[in-house]
């Protein structure tokens, strides 16, 4: 994607090509900061503060985590450790636990001088993945747009309302909710994003009004509780967004307050669509509000806002009196029921387990157990 008007992704290795490139997204918008990760160490601490997120691009980091790990010591001792490590550091996003299956499904059996070279040459081939799966879900998704377009007055907007960050921040590149978006814009489709500011750590706000404004895709951000009333006023034509864990029935595991944008569309007649890459998907999970951990965080995040000052600075400053109890959940679940569509790298499908189990009967969680470092 366009960043400074460079096409840029959201994690590189760098000249060395054994420590990784990141930008620090707890910096973003007011400050555009590029940290080196050198070991699984920082890997792990970068997605567990933040400072990385998303769940296609949390995989990709922790792949290259682990990479940096065996590098280091490639003995079983030290794989069986850094996975472990890097796996605690989020526990929702299913990407993190695929990718770090994926390089100890490659290096296991292989001896421990060839360990880091094969793990390095793995982790770049999921980056490569990741850019051709939101490349495709892009094309897929922008037919949608494309038939909501036709139905428009020459030059009128498709109005899209989207929640949190999916975009090329939360991936390698492109985006997943956003990748349509960004692909119809390209094309010359008028666009209109409804950017909700996604309390409590405003992604939506600071990140993806970053990077649409980056790529110059018209924007607008709303307040979190701004949704339903623009759909029932007949602005809002879809909504689109992202997921960190989708269970095998359909049910979408996504930034709080994502359940209650769905509630809003299903009740006004508006298409609720997924951006969902395949390693998101859970086929050992069924019942998303059963099945999913929801990761608490610190209250710190409800009870603080950061921002930039009247004096230019960026700040912090509480919003809530001192001693109140808060509650942090990070995510909800949408039930399948209330998804109208889940927008793949293989088409546009029905939220139900038929739908996703014909359309990738080779996903790993179906051919074969999970790997597992331990």
């Amino acid at each position: 994607m366009k960043f400074g008007g460079i096409s840029t992704r959201s994690v590189w290795r760098e000249p060395d090509r054994w420590s990784v490139g990141i930008l620090d997204q707890t910096l973003l918008p007011w400050r555009i900061a590029r940290l080196k990760l050198r070991n699984d160490a920082d890997a792990a601490h970068a997605i567990a503060s933040m400072q990385t997120r998303g769940a296609p691009l949390i995989g990709a980091v922790a792949a290259y985590g682990l990479a940096m790990a065996l590098r280091a010591d490639s003995s079983d001792e030290n794989l069986h450790r850094a996975y472990a490590k890097l796996l605690a550091a989020r526990p929702t996003a299913i990407n993190l636990k695929w990718a770090l299956d994926e390089i100890s499904a490659v290096v296991r059996h292989l001896p421990a001088s060839q360990r880091a070279e094969a793990a390095y040459h793995r982790a770049d081939a999921i980056c490569d993945e990741d850019v051709a799966i939101n490349t495709a879900i892009g094309q897929h998704g922008k037919r949608l747009i494309e038939a909501v377009a036709a139905r428009k007055q020459p030059g009128e907007p498709v109005n899209i309302l989207t929640h949190c960050n999916a975009g090329w921040l939360a991936t390698v590149d492109l985006g997943t909710a956003t990748a349509p978006i960004y692909l119809a814009h390209d094309a010359g489709i008028a666009v209109h994003v409804f950017v909700d500011e996604t309390r409590p750590r405003n992604q939506g706000a600071s990140l993806t009004a970053f990077e649409l404004g980056q790529h110059g895709v018209p924007h607008t951000v709303i307040a979190d509780n701004a949704g339903g009333h623009l759909m029932r006023h007949g602005r809002i034509d879809m909504v689109i967004v992202g997921s960190d864990r989708t269970t095998g029935r359909g049910d979408v595991c996504n930034k709080i307050g994502t359940y209650l944008k769905a509630l809003a569309a299903f009740d006004n007649g508006v298409p609720f669509y997924v951006g969902l890459p395949s390693p998101t998907i859970d086929f050992s999970s069924d019942d998303g509000v059963a099945d999913i951990p929801i990761e608490e965080r610190s209250g710190a995040e409800v009870s603080t806002v950061t921002g930039r000052t009247e004096a230019g600075g960026v700040g912090i400053v509480t919003v809530v009196p001192d001693g109140t109890p808060v509650e942090n959940p990070a995510f909800d679940v949408t039930p399948a029921r209330l998804v109208t569509g889940l927008i793949t790298e293989r088409g546009v499908l029905a939220a139900s387990r038929e739908a996703l189990e014909a359309a990738f009967p080779d996903h790993p969680s179906l051919r074969r157990p999970p790997e597992a470092a331990a």
